[in-house]
C-alpha cells in the first residue's frame, strides 16, 4: 500500500444508531472526509482546480462494529486509475483490527462543464507521486 494517508475519528453520540454501534451512514460521511483530506493533501502544490471528482460506486463490507467512544482511524490509497476513473481503497481500523473495508471509484469532470475528463499524467503524479 504505497502512500497510505490517515485520519483518526471519534466515535458520537450522533454516530451511533439504534444497535449501539456506528451508523453506515456515518462512515460513508467518513470515507467522503477521508478521501477529501488525501486529495487535499496530494494536491497542496498542485491544486488541480480544472477538475472535480464524484462518486460513482460504493463497494462497504462492514465487518466489526465500532461503539461510542471508540477511536477510528481511516486509511486509504489510491488504486488503478485509468479513463476518467480512478479506485481508492479505504479501510477502517478499531485496535490496529480491520473493522470495514471500501473500495469507491470516482469520477474526474472538467469543473466548467461536469462531463467526464481523461486522467492524464499530470493527474497521476498527483495521485500516485510514489508510482
Amino acid at each position: 500500500m504505497d502512500s497510505v494517508f490517515s485520519v483518526k475519528f471519534k466515535v458520537k453520540i450522533s454516530d451511533i444508531d439504534d444497535l449501539n454501534h456506528v451508523n453506515n451512514v456515518s462512515y460513508v460521511k467518513w470515507m467522503d472526509t477521508v478521501a477529501f483530506e488525501h486529495l487535499a493533501y496530494l494536491t497542496k502544490d498542485n491544486p488541480l482546480s480544472e477538475y472535480v471528482w464524484v462518486v460513482m460506486k460504493h463497494e462497504i463490507e462492514y465487518l466489526k462494529q465500532a461503539v461510542l467512544g471508540d477511536e477510528v482511524i481511516g486509511k486509504t490509497w489510491v488504486g488503478e486509475t485509468r479513463g476518467f476513473t480512478s479506485i481508492r481503497y479505504i479501510n477502517f481500523y478499531k485496535d490496529d483490527v480491520v473493522i470495514l473495508k471500501a473500495k469507491t471509484t470516482w469520477a474526474m469532470l472538467d469543473a466548467k462543464t461536469y462531463k467526464p475528463v481523461r486522467i492524464r499524467e499530470n493527474v497521476l503524479k498527483v495521485l500516485q507521486p510514489n508510482k
